[in-house]
Protein backbone atom coordinates (compact mmCIF):
# COMPACT_ATOMS: atom_id res chain seq x y z
CA UNK A 1 0.00 0.00 0.00
CA UNK A 2 1.41 3.66 -1.02
CA UNK A 3 2.25 5.66 2.09
CA UNK A 4 -0.04 8.35 3.12
CA UNK A 5 0.98 12.02 3.63
CA UNK A 6 2.03 12.48 7.09
CA UNK A 7 1.32 16.28 8.77
CA UNK A 8 4.20 19.12 7.79
CA UNK A 9 5.10 22.03 9.43
CA UNK A 10 3.69 24.47 8.16
CA UNK A 11 7.27 26.56 7.40
CA UNK A 12 7.72 23.81 4.98
CA UNK A 13 4.66 24.77 3.21
CA UNK A 14 5.30 28.41 2.83
CA UNK A 15 9.07 27.95 1.97
CA UNK A 16 7.82 25.32 -0.87
CA UNK A 17 5.27 27.60 -2.13
CA UNK A 18 7.55 30.66 -1.71
CA UNK A 19 10.31 29.68 -3.92
CA UNK A 20 7.94 27.90 -6.62
CA UNK A 21 6.28 31.56 -7.01
CA UNK A 22 10.01 33.02 -7.31
CA UNK A 23 10.59 30.53 -10.18
CA UNK A 24 6.93 31.23 -11.59
CA UNK A 25 7.87 34.85 -11.23
CA UNK A 26 10.64 35.18 -13.01
CA UNK A 27 10.66 32.04 -15.72
CA UNK A 28 7.20 33.14 -16.81
CA UNK A 29 5.80 36.01 -18.35
CA UNK A 30 6.65 38.56 -21.07
CA UNK A 31 10.67 38.33 -21.29
CA UNK A 32 10.86 34.99 -18.92
CA UNK A 33 14.18 33.27 -18.11
CA UNK A 34 13.82 29.75 -20.32
CA UNK A 35 15.66 27.32 -17.92
CA UNK A 36 13.94 29.12 -14.86
CA UNK A 37 10.87 27.69 -16.30
CA UNK A 38 11.41 23.65 -15.67
CA UNK A 39 12.59 24.65 -12.36
CA UNK A 40 9.37 26.78 -10.82
CA UNK A 41 7.16 23.78 -10.41
CA UNK A 42 8.96 21.67 -8.42
CA UNK A 43 8.77 22.75 -5.09
CA UNK A 44 5.14 22.67 -5.29
CA UNK A 45 5.85 18.72 -6.69
CA UNK A 46 7.95 17.97 -4.05
CA UNK A 47 5.92 19.15 -1.36
CA UNK A 48 2.07 17.33 -2.54
CA UNK A 49 2.58 13.88 -1.74
CA UNK A 50 3.96 15.46 2.20
CA UNK A 51 1.00 17.45 2.59
CA UNK A 52 -2.62 17.32 2.74
CA UNK A 53 -4.84 17.57 -0.42
CA UNK A 54 -6.11 20.94 0.09
CA UNK A 55 -2.84 22.28 0.99
CA UNK A 56 -1.03 21.22 -2.02
CA UNK A 57 -3.75 22.77 -3.62
CA UNK A 58 -3.49 25.77 -2.29
CA UNK A 59 0.20 25.87 -2.48
CA UNK A 60 0.01 25.35 -6.42
CA UNK A 61 -2.96 27.93 -6.89
CA UNK A 62 -0.89 30.55 -4.38
CA UNK A 63 2.76 30.10 -6.19
CA UNK A 64 1.15 30.88 -9.73
CA UNK A 65 -0.67 33.30 -9.05
CA UNK A 66 1.67 35.40 -6.71
CA UNK A 67 4.39 34.06 -9.64
CA UNK A 68 2.01 35.32 -12.62
CA UNK A 69 1.66 39.05 -10.80
CA UNK A 70 4.72 39.73 -12.76
CA UNK A 71 2.28 40.14 -15.68
CA UNK A 72 0.28 43.31 -13.66
CA UNK A 73 1.71 46.28 -15.28
CA UNK A 74 1.30 44.77 -18.18
CA UNK A 75 -2.17 44.27 -18.09
CA UNK A 76 -3.60 46.70 -16.45
CA UNK A 77 -0.90 49.87 -17.15
CA UNK A 78 -0.16 49.02 -20.91
CA UNK A 79 -3.35 47.45 -22.42
CA UNK A 80 -5.96 48.49 -19.89
CA UNK A 81 -7.84 45.34 -19.15
CA UNK A 82 -10.37 45.70 -16.60
CA UNK A 83 -9.66 44.37 -13.09
CA UNK A 84 -11.86 41.37 -13.23
CA UNK A 85 -10.13 40.39 -16.35
CA UNK A 86 -7.14 40.65 -15.04
CA UNK A 87 -7.79 38.01 -12.14
CA UNK A 88 -9.03 35.56 -14.52
CA UNK A 89 -5.42 36.28 -16.20
CA UNK A 90 -3.70 35.43 -13.67
CA UNK A 91 -5.87 33.28 -11.36
CA UNK A 92 -6.74 30.51 -13.81
CA UNK A 93 -3.21 29.38 -14.42
CA UNK A 94 -2.73 29.10 -10.80
CA UNK A 95 -6.29 26.66 -10.91
CA UNK A 96 -4.74 25.11 -13.98
CA UNK A 97 -2.04 23.94 -12.19
CA UNK A 98 -3.46 23.46 -8.70
CA UNK A 99 -6.03 20.64 -10.54
CA UNK A 100 -2.78 18.97 -12.60
CA UNK A 101 -1.16 18.78 -9.19
CA UNK A 102 -3.77 17.26 -7.86
CA UNK A 103 -3.91 14.51 -10.19
CA UNK A 104 -0.46 13.78 -9.98
CA UNK A 105 -0.84 13.64 -5.95
CA UNK A 106 -3.54 11.35 -6.23
CA UNK A 107 -1.92 9.15 -8.44
CA UNK A 108 1.34 9.05 -6.81
CA UNK A 109 -0.84 7.95 -3.49
CA UNK A 110 -2.36 5.05 -5.45
CA UNK A 111 0.86 3.62 -6.10
CA UNK A 112 0.86 4.74 -9.63
CA UNK A 113 4.26 5.84 -9.98
CA UNK A 114 4.47 6.31 -14.23
CA UNK A 115 1.06 7.60 -14.46
CA UNK A 116 1.87 10.32 -11.81
CA UNK A 117 5.22 11.25 -14.16
CA UNK A 118 2.69 11.44 -16.80
CA UNK A 119 -0.27 13.30 -15.60
CA UNK A 120 1.23 16.60 -15.07
CA UNK A 121 2.38 17.18 -18.45
CA UNK A 122 -0.43 15.31 -20.21
CA UNK A 123 -3.20 17.46 -18.19
CA UNK A 124 -1.60 20.94 -18.87
CA UNK A 125 -0.82 19.98 -22.43
CA UNK A 126 -4.90 19.23 -22.88
CA UNK A 127 -6.17 22.19 -21.03
CA UNK A 128 -3.77 24.60 -22.80
CA UNK A 129 -5.17 22.95 -25.81
CA UNK A 130 -8.83 23.31 -24.96
CA UNK A 131 -7.65 27.15 -24.02
CA UNK A 132 -6.29 27.41 -27.68
CA UNK A 133 -9.62 26.51 -29.03
CA UNK A 134 -12.10 28.30 -27.24
CA UNK A 135 -9.98 31.40 -26.32
CA UNK A 136 -10.43 35.03 -28.07
CA UNK A 137 -6.50 34.81 -27.79
CA UNK A 138 -5.74 31.42 -29.05
CA UNK A 139 -2.06 29.99 -28.17
CA UNK A 140 -1.35 33.57 -25.79
CA UNK A 141 0.42 32.34 -22.37
CA UNK A 142 1.31 29.01 -23.60
CA UNK A 143 4.11 27.48 -21.41
CA UNK A 144 6.22 26.86 -24.43
CA UNK A 145 7.04 30.22 -25.26
CA UNK A 146 8.99 30.66 -22.58
CA UNK A 147 11.45 28.22 -24.20
CA UNK A 148 11.87 30.37 -27.17
CA UNK A 149 15.54 31.03 -26.23
CA UNK A 150 16.44 27.40 -26.14
CA UNK A 151 16.96 26.48 -29.69
CA UNK A 152 17.56 23.49 -29.38
CA UNK A 153 14.16 22.27 -27.55
CA UNK A 154 12.12 24.51 -29.86
CA UNK A 155 12.84 22.37 -32.64
CA UNK A 156 10.31 19.98 -31.04
CA UNK A 157 7.31 22.32 -32.29
CA UNK A 158 8.17 20.81 -36.01
CA UNK A 159 7.33 17.44 -35.02
CA UNK A 160 4.36 18.07 -32.22
CA UNK A 161 3.30 21.97 -32.28
CA UNK A 162 4.21 24.12 -29.11
CA UNK A 163 2.53 21.07 -27.08
CA UNK A 164 5.64 19.15 -27.14
CA UNK A 165 7.70 21.74 -25.88
CA UNK A 166 5.33 22.40 -22.81
CA UNK A 167 5.05 18.25 -22.50
CA UNK A 168 8.81 18.79 -21.96
CA UNK A 169 8.96 21.09 -19.92
CA UNK A 170 6.92 20.22 -16.69
CA UNK A 171 7.98 16.30 -17.41
CA UNK A 172 11.56 17.12 -16.00
CA UNK A 173 10.18 18.70 -12.74
CA UNK A 174 7.38 15.82 -12.09
CA UNK A 175 10.38 13.12 -12.81
CA UNK A 176 12.71 14.79 -10.44
CA UNK A 177 9.96 15.16 -7.66
CA UNK A 178 8.71 11.45 -8.10
CA UNK A 179 13.08 10.38 -7.25
CA UNK A 180 12.64 11.92 -3.91
CA UNK A 181 8.69 11.05 -3.02
CA UNK A 182 8.40 8.43 -0.30
CA UNK A 183 5.42 6.99 -1.93
CA UNK A 184 7.34 6.34 -5.23
CA UNK A 185 8.54 2.77 -5.72
CA UNK A 186 12.00 1.93 -6.77
CA UNK A 187 11.24 0.61 -9.74
CA UNK A 188 8.98 3.14 -11.10
CA UNK A 189 11.65 5.93 -10.12
CA UNK A 190 13.93 3.91 -12.31
CA UNK A 191 11.82 3.83 -15.03
CA UNK A 192 10.57 7.35 -14.81
CA UNK A 193 13.96 8.60 -14.67
CA UNK A 194 15.04 6.72 -17.49
CA UNK A 195 12.19 7.70 -19.90
CA UNK A 196 12.72 11.34 -19.03
CA UNK A 197 16.65 10.99 -19.70
CA UNK A 198 15.81 9.51 -23.16
CA UNK A 199 12.99 11.95 -24.10
CA UNK A 200 15.31 15.22 -23.25
CA UNK A 201 18.29 13.20 -25.09
CA UNK A 202 16.00 12.84 -27.96
CA UNK A 203 14.45 15.94 -28.40
CA UNK A 204 17.92 17.67 -27.55
CA UNK A 205 19.67 16.07 -30.06
CA UNK A 206 17.02 16.14 -32.82
CA UNK A 207 17.37 20.48 -32.36
CA UNK A 208 20.63 19.98 -32.77
CA UNK A 209 20.59 17.87 -35.78
CA UNK A 210 17.56 20.17 -37.34
CA UNK A 211 19.81 23.61 -36.49
CA UNK A 212 22.40 22.23 -38.89
CA UNK A 213 20.54 22.37 -42.17
CA UNK A 214 21.89 24.67 -44.83
CA UNK A 215 19.52 27.15 -45.99
CA UNK A 216 18.43 26.63 -49.29
CA UNK A 217 18.10 30.43 -50.34
CA UNK A 218 18.28 34.20 -49.02
CA UNK A 219 16.52 37.10 -49.14
CA UNK A 220 17.46 40.83 -47.94
CA UNK A 221 14.94 42.27 -45.86
CA UNK A 222 14.53 45.42 -44.33
CA UNK A 223 11.92 46.56 -42.24
CA UNK A 224 11.44 49.83 -41.15
CA UNK A 225 8.76 51.42 -37.47
CA UNK A 226 8.03 55.24 -37.47
CA UNK A 227 6.54 55.78 -33.92
CA UNK A 228 4.59 59.13 -34.34
CA UNK A 229 2.25 59.89 -35.82
CA UNK A 230 -0.29 57.14 -34.92
CA UNK A 231 -2.33 55.97 -37.90
CA UNK A 232 -2.79 59.39 -39.75
CA UNK A 233 -4.80 59.53 -42.75
CA UNK A 234 -2.50 59.57 -46.01
CA UNK A 235 -4.69 62.64 -47.44
CA UNK A 236 -3.80 64.88 -44.15
CA UNK A 237 -0.89 66.68 -43.27
CA UNK A 238 0.32 64.53 -40.90
CA UNK A 239 -0.28 61.66 -43.00
CA UNK A 240 1.63 63.16 -46.40
CA UNK A 241 4.65 64.06 -43.58
CA UNK A 242 4.51 60.74 -42.25
CA UNK A 243 4.75 58.92 -45.75
CA UNK A 244 7.88 61.47 -46.75
CA UNK A 245 9.51 60.12 -43.28
CA UNK A 246 8.85 56.59 -44.68
CA UNK A 247 9.68 57.27 -48.19
CA UNK A 248 13.60 58.21 -47.11
CA UNK A 249 13.73 55.40 -44.75
CA UNK A 250 12.71 52.95 -47.37
CA UNK A 251 14.99 54.47 -49.94
CA UNK A 252 17.85 53.84 -47.22
CA UNK A 253 17.09 50.44 -47.10
CA UNK A 254 16.80 49.91 -50.60
CA UNK A 255 20.38 51.48 -50.92
CA UNK A 256 21.40 48.75 -48.47
CA UNK A 257 20.48 46.33 -50.72
CA UNK A 258 17.15 44.92 -49.20
CA UNK A 259 14.97 43.38 -51.89
CA UNK A 260 11.62 43.57 -49.96
CA UNK A 261 10.98 46.36 -46.91
CA UNK A 262 7.86 46.08 -44.68
CA UNK A 263 6.35 48.72 -42.18
CA UNK A 264 4.02 48.08 -39.29
CA UNK A 265 0.40 47.03 -39.23
CA UNK A 266 -2.07 50.22 -39.65
CA UNK A 267 0.59 52.78 -40.27
CA UNK A 268 -1.82 55.20 -42.28
CA UNK A 269 -5.49 55.54 -42.76
CA UNK A 270 -6.82 55.33 -46.54
CA UNK A 271 -8.87 55.15 -48.72
CA UNK A 272 -7.33 54.18 -52.26
CA UNK A 273 -6.46 50.85 -53.54
CA UNK A 274 -2.70 51.80 -53.25
CA UNK A 275 -0.20 53.67 -52.15
CA UNK A 276 1.62 56.08 -55.25
CA UNK A 277 4.74 57.06 -53.44
CA UNK A 278 5.50 53.94 -52.33
CA UNK A 279 4.40 52.23 -55.76
CA UNK A 280 6.80 54.15 -57.37
CA UNK A 281 9.22 53.71 -54.90
CA UNK A 282 8.80 50.43 -55.68
CA UNK A 283 9.27 50.59 -59.28
CA UNK A 284 12.40 53.04 -59.03
CA UNK A 285 14.06 50.50 -56.64
CA UNK A 286 12.86 47.41 -58.14
CA UNK A 287 11.71 46.73 -54.65
CA UNK A 288 8.77 44.88 -53.09
CA UNK A 289 7.28 46.96 -50.46
CA UNK A 290 4.67 45.58 -47.65
CA UNK A 291 2.94 48.38 -45.39
CA UNK A 292 -0.19 47.76 -42.97
CA UNK A 293 -3.42 50.17 -43.64
CA UNK A 294 -6.24 51.00 -42.16
CA UNK A 295 -8.04 50.42 -45.37
CA UNK A 296 -11.60 52.54 -45.68
CA UNK A 297 -12.24 52.39 -49.38
CA UNK A 298 -14.67 49.68 -49.18
CA UNK A 299 -18.32 51.42 -48.02
CA UNK A 300 -19.43 47.56 -46.28
CA UNK A 301 -16.46 47.15 -44.26
CA UNK A 302 -13.15 48.73 -42.62
CA UNK A 303 -10.04 46.39 -43.13
CA UNK A 304 -6.98 45.81 -40.92
CA UNK A 305 -4.85 45.11 -44.11
CA UNK A 306 -1.60 44.44 -45.43
CA UNK A 307 -0.95 45.87 -49.05
CA UNK A 308 2.26 44.61 -50.63
CA UNK A 309 2.88 47.08 -53.70
CA UNK A 310 5.60 44.90 -56.27
CA UNK A 311 7.94 46.26 -58.27
CA UNK A 312 7.19 46.16 -61.71
CA UNK A 313 3.92 48.31 -61.98
CA UNK A 314 2.05 45.20 -61.09
CA UNK A 315 -1.15 45.44 -58.77
CA UNK A 316 -1.13 45.41 -55.19
CA UNK A 317 -1.44 42.16 -53.33
CA UNK A 318 -3.48 42.80 -50.13
CA UNK A 319 -4.17 40.53 -47.00
CA UNK A 320 -6.66 41.62 -44.81
CA UNK A 321 -6.38 40.69 -40.72
CA UNK A 322 -8.23 37.21 -39.89
CA UNK A 323 -7.73 37.45 -35.96
CA UNK A 324 -8.74 40.91 -34.14
CA UNK A 325 -8.19 41.67 -30.93
CA UNK A 326 -11.72 41.94 -28.84
CA UNK A 327 -12.24 45.40 -28.09
CA UNK A 328 -9.46 47.22 -29.65
CA UNK A 329 -10.55 46.52 -33.04
CA UNK A 330 -14.40 46.31 -33.17
CA UNK A 331 -14.38 48.37 -36.04
CA UNK A 332 -12.59 45.92 -38.40
CA UNK A 333 -14.10 42.95 -40.57
CA UNK A 334 -11.89 39.80 -40.59
CA UNK A 335 -10.38 38.67 -43.43
CA UNK A 336 -11.45 35.26 -44.53
CA UNK A 337 -9.01 33.95 -46.72
CA UNK A 338 -4.84 33.65 -47.41
CA UNK A 339 -2.69 35.53 -49.80
CA UNK A 340 0.58 34.21 -51.29
CA UNK A 341 2.49 36.84 -53.33
CA UNK A 342 3.21 35.48 -57.30
CA UNK A 343 6.97 34.31 -57.67
CA UNK A 344 9.70 32.91 -55.84
CA UNK A 345 10.26 32.19 -53.08
CA UNK A 346 6.81 31.77 -51.82
CA UNK A 347 5.95 34.57 -49.40
CA UNK A 348 2.64 34.48 -47.39
CA UNK A 349 0.74 37.75 -45.79
CA UNK A 350 -0.48 37.96 -42.36
CA UNK A 351 -1.02 40.50 -39.48
CA UNK A 352 0.18 40.58 -35.98
CA UNK A 353 -2.77 38.56 -33.89
CA UNK A 354 -2.46 36.00 -36.88
CA UNK A 355 0.19 34.36 -35.41
CA UNK A 356 -1.26 33.94 -32.01
CA UNK A 357 -3.08 31.17 -34.08
CA UNK A 358 -2.41 27.72 -35.45
CA UNK A 359 -4.99 28.24 -38.12
CA UNK A 360 -2.93 30.40 -39.78
CA UNK A 361 0.02 28.79 -39.78
CA UNK A 362 -1.75 25.64 -40.70
CA UNK A 363 -3.06 27.55 -44.04
CA UNK A 364 0.33 28.74 -44.99
CA UNK A 365 1.99 25.46 -44.40
CA UNK A 366 -0.61 23.99 -46.78
CA UNK A 367 0.34 26.60 -49.24
CA UNK A 368 4.05 25.30 -48.81
CA UNK A 369 5.16 28.95 -47.52
CA UNK A 370 8.73 29.74 -47.12
CA UNK A 371 8.36 33.05 -45.99
CA UNK A 372 5.45 34.98 -43.91
CA UNK A 373 5.28 39.16 -44.03
CA UNK A 374 3.69 40.39 -40.69
CA UNK A 375 3.07 44.02 -39.68
CA UNK A 376 2.08 44.09 -36.06
CA UNK A 377 1.54 47.03 -33.56
CA UNK A 378 2.71 45.73 -29.72
CA UNK A 379 2.04 46.97 -26.17
CA UNK A 380 5.68 48.73 -25.75
CA UNK A 381 7.02 46.16 -23.18
CA UNK A 382 5.56 42.74 -24.45
CA UNK A 383 7.87 43.13 -27.86
CA UNK A 384 9.89 40.17 -27.33
CA UNK A 385 7.12 37.62 -26.04
CA UNK A 386 4.73 39.01 -29.00
CA UNK A 387 7.77 38.63 -31.44
CA UNK A 388 8.95 35.11 -30.50
CA UNK A 389 5.33 34.31 -30.49
CA UNK A 390 5.02 34.47 -34.35
CA UNK A 391 8.47 33.06 -34.70
CA UNK A 392 7.07 29.85 -33.11
CA UNK A 393 4.56 29.81 -36.09
CA UNK A 394 7.32 29.31 -38.08
CA UNK A 395 9.18 26.83 -36.46
CA UNK A 396 6.29 24.46 -36.22
CA UNK A 397 5.10 25.24 -40.03
CA UNK A 398 8.41 25.43 -41.92
CA UNK A 399 8.78 29.14 -42.90
CA UNK A 400 10.59 31.95 -41.91
CA UNK A 401 9.07 35.16 -40.37
CA UNK A 402 9.71 38.91 -41.03
CA UNK A 403 8.20 41.13 -38.81
CA UNK A 404 7.53 44.35 -38.48
CA UNK A 405 5.77 45.92 -35.29
CA UNK A 406 5.52 49.67 -33.93
CA UNK A 407 5.89 49.58 -30.10
CA UNK A 408 7.33 46.24 -30.45
CA UNK A 409 10.63 44.48 -31.97
CA UNK A 410 11.93 44.32 -35.80
CA UNK A 411 12.88 40.76 -36.59
CA UNK A 412 13.97 38.67 -39.08
CA UNK A 413 13.31 34.83 -38.28
CA UNK A 414 14.35 31.44 -40.11
CA UNK A 415 12.34 28.39 -39.87
CA UNK A 416 14.45 27.03 -37.08
CA UNK A 417 13.95 30.24 -34.68
CA UNK A 418 17.43 31.89 -35.11
CA UNK A 419 16.40 35.74 -35.06
CA UNK A 420 19.20 36.82 -37.49
CA UNK A 421 18.54 40.51 -36.88
CA UNK A 422 16.39 42.49 -34.42
CA UNK A 423 15.68 46.26 -33.38
CA UNK A 424 13.61 47.53 -30.83
CA UNK A 425 11.11 49.51 -31.83
CA UNK A 426 9.46 49.44 -28.17
CA UNK A 427 10.05 53.11 -27.54
CA UNK A 428 11.38 54.77 -30.52
CA UNK A 429 11.80 54.72 -34.35
CA UNK A 430 13.96 51.61 -35.66
CA UNK A 431 15.34 50.10 -38.83
CA UNK A 432 17.09 47.47 -40.31
CA UNK A 433 18.32 45.13 -42.42
CA UNK A 434 19.67 41.82 -42.87
CA UNK A 435 19.81 38.65 -45.27
CA UNK A 436 17.28 36.27 -44.03
CA UNK A 437 17.58 32.42 -44.65
CA UNK A 438 14.85 30.62 -46.31
CA UNK A 439 14.32 26.96 -46.21
CA UNK A 440 12.05 24.44 -48.04
CA UNK A 441 10.74 23.00 -45.42
CA UNK A 442 7.37 20.78 -44.33
CA UNK A 443 7.41 19.97 -41.16
CA UNK A 444 5.56 16.76 -39.12
CA UNK A 445 3.52 19.10 -37.80
CA UNK A 446 2.17 21.12 -40.81
CA UNK A 447 1.24 17.58 -41.86
CA UNK A 448 -0.11 16.10 -38.99
CA UNK A 449 -1.68 18.88 -37.08
CA UNK A 450 -2.22 18.47 -33.08
CA UNK A 451 -2.11 15.18 -32.87
CA UNK A 452 0.20 15.15 -29.77
CA UNK A 453 -2.41 17.77 -28.35
CA UNK A 454 -4.88 14.65 -29.06
CA UNK A 455 -2.27 11.91 -27.44
CA UNK A 456 -2.27 13.84 -24.52
CA UNK A 457 -5.69 14.03 -24.05
CA UNK A 458 -6.55 10.29 -24.40
CA UNK A 459 -3.36 9.99 -21.86
CA UNK A 460 -4.77 12.46 -19.80
CA UNK A 461 -8.26 10.23 -19.88
CA UNK A 462 -6.35 6.94 -18.73
CA UNK A 463 -4.58 9.64 -16.15
CA UNK A 464 -7.93 10.31 -14.73
CA UNK A 465 -9.29 6.65 -14.80
CA UNK A 466 -6.80 5.35 -13.14
CA UNK A 467 -7.31 8.32 -10.59
CA UNK A 468 -10.79 8.17 -9.93
CA UNK A 469 -12.14 4.51 -10.71
CA UNK A 470 -12.67 2.34 -7.49
CA UNK A 471 -10.39 0.36 -6.98
CA UNK A 472 -10.87 -3.48 -7.60
CA UNK A 473 -10.74 -5.88 -4.63
CA UNK A 474 -7.39 -7.21 -4.05
CA UNK A 475 -5.78 -4.27 -5.61
CA UNK A 476 -2.81 -3.35 -3.50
Amino acid sequence: MASKPEGFAPLTWWVATALAALGWWFGSGIQPLWWLTWLAPLPVLWLAPRVRTRLAALAAFVALTIGGLNQWTYLHTYIGLPLPFIVYAIGMPGLALALCVLLFRRLLLRGHTLAAAWAMPTAWVAIEYINSLVSPHGTFGSIGYTQMDALAIIQVAALSGIWGIGFLVLLVPTAIAIQTAPQATKRGRIVVAAMTALLIMAAVGYGYGRLQAPATTTMRIGLVSLEKPIRPALADADGQALEARYVDAIGRLANAGAKLVLIPETSFVTSDATVPAFAALAEQHALTIGAGIDFKGDPRAERNMLMVLPSGGMAPATYNKRHLIPGFERQYTPGDSYTLLAGTPRIGLAVCKDMDFHDVGHGYAARHAQLLLVPAWDFSIDGWLHSRMAIMRGVENGFAIARAARSGRLTLSDDRGRVVAEASSEAHDAELVGNLPLHDTRTLYARWGDWFAWLNLIALAACLALALLPRRAGDR
